[in-house]
């Protein structure tokens, strides 16, 4: 019997996503993993699909900017549509055995999958013909409502990108499109038809059931990630902050990061967040003097495939006035740069990320 490997990221990066898809789709082409389904939460981000109009974006750069929403183009089908927190999004990475090579018949499967989930939470859903993704209401219905997106890319019957169900969702985000190019019909989540949050991983543990039943597969386990943490050193407030940045050796890369590190045997972030600061840079700072940035997201580490997954958490420290920065062996030299110039020399997203969560702390 098949089976699906199902990976519960929580928050990822759009761009690691993207990463993390395309390592799964090698390494499920190559026959080096089996089927995968990556169930996971974007931060707020609009995705154009090939077939999107760009005038589907009603807000303007600034007032995305604003809004701290960023715009991707990918290789799905259809328009333009949202992801954002409390949305659970689905990555199913499948290589569509000869009884199942059949466009239409993926899409309605997986079509399948979000309305027997959402029937769990007594909503009957389904879907309308003339417009693509799971609805309440029929055409009909002045009230209908899209409460999942369906994107999806095929190639050689191996599949990628998915659905996005709207969970807890800021619905108000969907102001800035016109959702999947449709003028004439809303969006909704489980929140606004129920009338309360909802427990996303409980809807993520029901998707997964449901994708393992209509694809007629087992759940396989899978590995637990590389646990790891990153730092982010400032000092000064405001305007004047400057953030601590490191450059790798070169046999280790020669990138540029804040204090990075992976977590030893027993021990908790905050733990391994002070072990780094401390060897990375001689500074032993008491444990209330760790803040945590309520920030913790998962990526590929590298290129390799399969590939190797990191659930990272981040932390800030603020560095005390006089105080020498000793580094070690694994990095060639240090910077203290101001916010702007940080974020434009640190690589990736995450790191990035935890700077801006940083600075932003009064």
């Amino acid at each position: 019997m098949n089976a699906i490997t199902v990976y519960r990221l929580g928050r990822v990066e759009y761009e690691d996503g993207l990463n993390l898809m395309a390592l799964f789709a090698r390494a499920r082409a190559q026959e080096l993993v089996g089927d995968v389904l990556l169930l996971l939460e974007h931060p707020p981000v609009l995705t154009l699909g090939r077939g999107a109009k760009r005038e589907n974006i009603l807000a303007s750069d600034a007032q995305l900017q604003a809004a701290g929403v960023e715009v991707f183009e990918t290789n799905r089908g259809g328009d333009v549509t949202y992801h954002g927190p409390g949305q659970v999004v689905g990555y199913p990475i499948f290589k569509l055995p000869p009884g199942r090579q059949d466009v239409r018949r993926y899409v309605r499967d997986v079509e399948r999958c979000v309305i027997d989930t959402l029937a769990r939470y007594g909503l009957q859903a389904g879907t309308i013909v003339r417009w693509p993704g799971v609805w309440l209401g029929t055409e009909e219905d002045p009230r209908a409502r899209k409460i999942a997106a369906i994107g999806v890319h095929i190639s050689r019957w191996l599949t990628t990108h998915g659905f996005a169900l709207n969970v807890n969702t800021q619905l108000e985000h969907f102001r800035l499109i016109v959702p999947c190019g449709i003028q004439e019909k809303g969006v909704t989540s489980l929140q606004r038809e129920l009338g309360r949050a909802v427990d996303v991983p409980e809807v993520e543990e029901v998707l997964a059931e449901q994708f393992c039943r209509v694809f007629e597969s087992e759940r396989a386990a899978a590995p637990p990630p590389l646990r790891t943490v990153s730092v982010a050193v400032l000092r000064g407030r405001g305007a004047d902050a400057e953030v601590l940045v490191l450059q790798r050796t070169p046999e280790r890369g020669g990138f540029w990061q804040i204090v990075t590190g992976c977590l030893e045997a027993g021990e908790s972030p905050a733990e391994a967040a002070l072990r780094e600061v401390h060897e990375e840079l001689g500074l032993a700072p008491e444990p209330s003097q760790l803040l945590d940035l309520a920030y913790r997201h998962a990526f590929a580490l590298g290129e390799q495939v399969p590939p190797r997954l990191v659930e990272e958490t981040a932390f800030c420290v603020r560095w005390p006035a006089g105080a020498e920065v000793r580094t070690g062996p694994e990095h060639a030299a240090f910077e203290w740069l101001r916010v702007p110039e940080a974020l434009q020399r640190l690589p990736f997203k995450g790191l990035r990320e935890a700077v801006r969560r940083a600075a932003a702390l009064p």
